[in-house]
């Protein structure tokens, strides 16, 4: 029997899974919201796509703190249980990593072909690189030199305190505060960060439109028929330029900062055009610093099994 490690990235809308053998397997969706718990996907996922491969091993890229073998996802009700994992389908070991540390170590994989330059700069060699992305949360990870090569530092950075940095945003953020207290940057910069900007911006200008899902907001902001979708995804834009400038600073990101998920890499040019750049660089005094560090759309489309395959090579090794 061909012996197999089982890959996932899973997020808080969207669990994915492939299998490893020599070579990497094809990757399978399913909806988190169709399956009771991890395990049930997992059990789903097997059945189809392993008829005489045995998994012994996994590793598992998830939406949430990784702080043991049990985790709580923060976007969805599941909970992954290593050691349950381990009794139901005899895998040897679990490996659980936060989905943006998956996606961090993939840097080292990325070519020219996989990325979208956004801007000017140019990345230090071996520098440090970070990596954002929005999606049903906001992740944000770095790749760091150590003495014994590249290591990955995880973050929560999608929470913490979202900062306004135009009179019009601080009155965005505080209609945000009004309904959720505390204002993440992922309550703002996100799918439902997205939905959320809509319906504030609506609120402070006096207009009364529908809810909208963040997929219909970005289209009609593309097609440019809702003004208050095109402010939203401005607004977007740009306050994803000033943490993504935040990032850089915190990490030193020479190497550059790459921005993931599965929001922005569909907004095509107009994120190119929007304010994302220019409000990396807005940092007053280290705007020059800012300047010199490359940004770039991750365009892969499976960029968290690059960085999977790579976790799995350090555990086999």
């Amino acid at each position: 029997m061909t012996r197999a490690v089982l890959l996932a990235d899973i997020g808080g809308t969207n669990a994915r899974f492939a299998l490893l053998t020599d070579r990497l397997g094809a990757i399978r969706h399913l909806a988190v919201a169709e399956y009771p718990s991890p395990k049930d996907a997992v059990a789903t996922f097997l059945r189809a796509e392993a008829p005489g491969i045995r998994a012994t091993a996994a590793v598992l890229a998830v939406a949430a703190p990784v702080e043991g073998e049990t985790v709580r996802f923060t976007n969805s009700p599941w909970v992954i249980e290593a050691a349950e994992l381990r009794a139901a389908f005899g895998i040897e070991y679990v490996v659980l990593v936060n989905d943006f540390e998956a996606v961090a170590w993939a840097l080292t994989a990325l070519g020219p072909e996989d990325v979208r330059p956004v801007g000017a700069g140019t990345a230090v060699p071996g520098g440090p690189r970070a990596v954002l992305g929005p999606g049903t949360g906001l992740g944000v990870a770095a790749l760091v030199p150590g003495p014994a090569g590249p290591v990955v530092v995880p973050t929560e950075g999608g929470h913490a305190s979202l900062a306004a940095t135009t009179d019009r945003e601080a009155a965005i953020v505080a209609v945000l505060r009004r309904r959720f207290g505390h204002v993440s940057n992922e309550r703002a910069i996100s799918g439902p960060g997205l939905e959320a900007l809509h319906a504030a911006i609506a609120s402070v200008d006096g207009i009364v439109v529908p809810a909208r899902k963040a997929a219909e907001i970005s289209r009609l902001a593309g097609e440019g028929t809702c003004p208050v979708c095109r402010d939203a995804v401005a607004m977007f834009c740009a306050m994803l330029g000033s943490v993504a400038g935040d990032v850089a600073l915190m990490f030193r990101a020479r190497g550059g900062v790459f921005v993931a998920g599965g929001i922005v890499p569909r907004l095509g040019a107009a994120f190119a055009a929007s304010e994302f750049r220019a409000r990396f660089e807005a940092k007053g005094r280290f705007q020059a610093y800012l300047a010199d560090i490359p940004t770039a759309v991750i365009t892969h489309p499976d960029v968290a099994f690059l960085g999977l395959q790579a976790v799995a090579a350090r555990v086999r090794a």
